[in-house]
């Protein structure tokens, strides 16, 4: 049987451009995810790993949708040879289990960490400089002004978090930390 596997890292981004590439690349059947690779821990991959057998192949449409490092893309591959399991990359072509295949896929695997590592370093770069600028704040920018925040502190002296929460917008978690700086800073 030919499955696929395609991933995005976040909830935001489309995976419908991999599973078009799979689909017709032929997979019979497409596990899909939104979960970073940096984590092993993906729990449709790891399915998808449970229930291939020999005979089958994997097809992904590039090495970083299952392996974001070197070592863990050679440790899944070896696994799957060793299953008897065919590996076929879009972007690459089908990985075989030679010895020129497998220093292919070393360089190939080296050079998709290579690039995550530039990428982490150039985001790192970027703060830094950022940080030189008088107004860099390192996080998501506050979706709620300070006065819109005091106003919803002088209605708990009188209303509960709840009522506060349906009046106001902001959530009781946010009040709780609103008020918990507030009464710091006096």
């Amino acid at each position: 049987m030919i499955y696929g596997y395609a991933r995005v890292s976040t909830q935001g981004q489309d995976l419908q451009g991999q599973m078009d590439q799979l689909k017709n690349a032929g997979c019979v059947e497409i596990y899909s995810e939104k979960f970073t690779g940096t984590k092993a821990n993906r729990q449709e991959f790891q399915r998808l790993l449970q229930i291939m057998g020999e005979g089958d192949t994997l097809i992904v449409t590039k090495l970083d949708r299952f392996a974001r490092s070197a070592i863990d893309g050679i440790t899944i591959i070896k696994q799957l040879f060793e299953r008897g399991i065919k590996v076929h990359v879009l972007n690459m072509g089908i990985i075989e289990d030679t010895p020129t295949g497998r220093l292919i896929l070393n360089i190939f695997l080296a050079f998709a960490e290579f690039e995550r590592d530039l990428i982490i370093e150039r985001t790192r770069e970027g703060k830094e400089n950022a940080k030189l600028k008088g107004d860099f704040k390192e996080g998501r920018p506050r979706k709620f002004k300070k006065a819109q925040i005091g106003q919803a502190l002088k209605l708990l002296e009188s209303h509960s978090y709840k009522q506060v929460e349906d009046m106001m917008g902001i959530s009781k978690s946010t009040l709780i930390r609103a008020k918990r700086a507030h009464n710091t800073n006096k």
